[in-house]
């Protein structure tokens, strides 16, 4: 009796396999959306952490000056 259920569980399993490929196709190509997105938001944050490092560093570099002005105008 078992060998002749073997065959309809392969059965069974590929098609389970079929269809749960179908359904998570979309959830895929979600995930690799989100990522992407994840990805230019971090090159996003990298870029803003340098400008604001470069201008901290000028306003630094203005108040150890001498006569040197702190300030946004000393950009």
């Amino acid at each position: 009796m078992p060998t002749e259920i073997a065959p309809h569980v392969q059965q069974i399993t590929g098609a389970l396999r079929v269809v749960e490929s179908f359904l998570f196709r979309g959830a895929e190509q979600t995930a690799r959306r989100n990522a992407w997105s994840a990805v230019l938001e971090d090159r996003k944050r990298a870029k803003d952490r340098r400008e604001a490092q470069h201008v901290i560093d000028a306003l630094a570099g203005a108040a150890a000056s001498p006569g040197g002005k702190a300030g946004p105008e000393s950009l």
